[in-house]
């Protein structure tokens, strides 16, 4: 995975955290809808595998800010 599908799946990630935040979801549960939006984003992109997608997005260590 190269830097620039990085930054494309951490700006999936970050976009879809702010806005569960937003409609009052806890930090917790926010972090696991980003994850799902970011995975669901590197598989269509990629057509890798949902589980394999949620892996490689899980191992990036995105945290909510």
């Amino acid at each position: 995975m190269d830097e620039s599908m990085r930054k494309m799946i951490a700006e999936a990630y970050d976009e879809t955290v702010s806005e569960a935040m937003a409609q009052g979801l806890p930090p917790e549960r926010a972090h696991g809808e980003g994850i799902t939006a970011a995975a669901m984003f590197l598989s269509s992109m990629t057509g890798v595998e949902d589980m394999a997608a949620r892996e490689k997005v899980e191992s990036l260590g995105l945290e909510p800010t």
